[in-house]
């Protein structure tokens, strides 16, 4: 008899502890679906708040930063038609951004391009005076001065000086021709002025120079 209810006994328990198993598994199966659905859920939730806010102008982001969040957003692969709504729309909406920065970057390389072109007589122009102010003899300073006249409409071309600058408005010295400066260069054996703007003709020849004391 006592062998028959120990027998029974650990049948019981057996079952139960198969049962406990059983339960365990299923409960463990239960939590790991809970957290997947909630982590689905959480990243569906982040999709929408950021797609929306790159879709509205509401973040700080450079266009590089926007354009990996998308691409984190389309590696989750979340399959969830208001994410993949909004997917559409930001891309089509970085698509245009890409074109206007693109267009940017060109205008500001031919507008760095042309400020390069335009300082170049500049540069030439204040060479010259130096060139001839240093010059070590008059039949040398003539020659630089004819070599520079080459550069302008005609001898004559009027030389502004800026003296003073005040309140947005310049004061001008006494104005002269481009031939008379060079030679009171020459004479002086100094360039107390630097090239402030220079104003051109068809031809490429300039009609008129504005100067500033250095």
């Amino acid at each position: 008899m006592k062998n028959k209810i120990t027998t029974v006994m650990l049948v019981l328990l057996a079952a139960f502890i198969t049962l406990g198993g059983t339960t365990s598994c299923k409960s463990k199966k239960r939590l790991a679906k809970e957290a997947a659905e909630a982590e689905y859920k959480a990243r569906v939730a982040e999709a929408v708040k950021d797609l929306t806010a790159i879709l509205d102008d509401e973040t700080v982001w450079t266009l590089e930063e926007k354009e990996n969040r998308v691409k984190t957003i389309k590696d989750w692969n979340l399959q969830n038609a208001e994410v993949d709504d909004l997917l559409f729309q930001v891309e089509k909406k970085l698509a245009r951004e890409r074109a206007q920065a693109a267009q940017k970057a060109e205008e500001e390389r031919l507008a760095a391009e042309a400020a390069a072109k335009a300082k170049e007589p500049k540069n030439v122009l204040e060479k010259s005076f130096a060139n001839i102010a240093s010059a070590a003899s008059t039949t040398q300073a003539n020659r630089i001065i004819n070599e520079t006249l080459q550069l302008f409409a005609s001898n004559t071309v009027p030389v502004l000086i800026i003296i003073s600058q005040a309140g947005g408005f310049n004061d001008y010295d006494r104005p002269t021709t481009i031939e008379d400066y060079l030679n009171y260069v020459k004479d002086q054996k100094v360039n107390r002025n630097k090239v402030s703007e220079l104003v051109f003709d068809d031809a490429g020849k300039i009609t008129e120079v504005v100067l500033i004391k250095k």
